[in-house]
């Protein structure tokens, strides 16, 4: 039950931060709603104890915390971002850049068409994660003899899905740049480093690469920029002006999650530990 309990506190602090900085840059433009704030709250609680379960980690460890909250958000965003590209259907007139599934900014009207397309991308995800095991398991039984580095780069590969999928998305639009492109793959080989440190799981590390990349550049684009409206409402009216007071609070909530897993991180770096790359 320690277990369990602890797997949904790290999943409830995961959820929140993305709850909060997606409600924070959202809300002045789309309003403000609890069900609306707190669905990627209940996934990750959802998800938390599945994933620690599944991937074997000992979450009574500052270690195991570390990983696990990295996995749990990775987890979500794929899951939600999956939903509102692929499967859901909205009035896409209110973005400047659709969120939508589009190809050169023309949104892709068929559901069944979006739907075979969700199909292929789940399909790629996974197809990656089962090679990214497959070598993993090599890895153990001495098979794999490349340098950690050259693993970690490969185990990065969520950044450079990251790069290539907000460029197809983005710069038709809004143009392309050369030091956003290169943002997330060099952010996410930074959080693999991290992680590798603490686990040889090959899986695990590629989760957090990317899983912490993305809490990174949200934080920095939400928090660095307040007033700076995102990208796919640029240009778009603030239709919620009271938002722009009636968010900060949240800001507490945000800073008690970095700081859950900051602390889980430094324990665990502190502590005894070993994994793929020894430092």
């Amino acid at each position: 039950m320690q277990l369990i309990l602890i797997a949904i506190l790290t999943g409830l602090t995961a959820g929140l931060h993305t709850s909060t900085w997606g409600m924070y840059k959202d809300s002045p433009h789309e309003g403000f709603e609890w069900p609306k704030y707190f669905r990627s709250t209940i996934i990750s609680m959802i998800y938390a104890p599945l994933i620690a379960i599944w991937a074997g980690l000992d979450v009574t460890t500052a270690n195991g915390i570390f990983l696990l909250w990295g996995c749990t958000y990775v987890g979500e965003r794929l899951t939600v971002e999956v939903w509102k590209s692929f499967l859901r259907t909205s009035d896409q007139t209110k973005y400047f850049i659709p969120m939508q599934l589009h190809v050169f900014g023309k949104v892709v009207e068929s559901k069944r068409d979006r739907w075979i397309a969700a199909f292929f991308y789940v399909a790629i995800i996974f197809g990656i994660g089962y090679g990214i095991i497959t070598m993993w398991g090599h890895y153990k039984e001495g098979g794999v003899q490349w340098n950690p580095y050259l693993i970690l780069f490969i185990l990065a590969i969520g950044g450079w899905i990251s790069a290539f999928g907000g460029a197809w998305k983005d710069a038709p639009i809004e143009g392309f740049e050369t030091f956003k492109f290169f943002r997330s793959p060099s952010i996410a080989y930074f959080w693999g480093w991290v992680a590798a440190n603490l686990t040889d799981n090959f899986l695990a590390i590629g989760l957090c690469s990317i899983g912490f990349t993305i809490a990174t550049i949200e934080t920095y684009k939400t928090f660095f920029f307040p007033n700076k409206p995102r990208g796919k409402f640029a240009g778009k009216p603030i239709l919620y002006p009271e938002m722009l007071t009636k968010r900060k609070p949240f800001v507490i909530v945000y800073v008690i999650c970095w700081l859950y897993v900051i602390i889980a991180g430094v324990l665990a770096f502190t502590s005894p530990h070993t994994g793929l790359i020894k430092w």
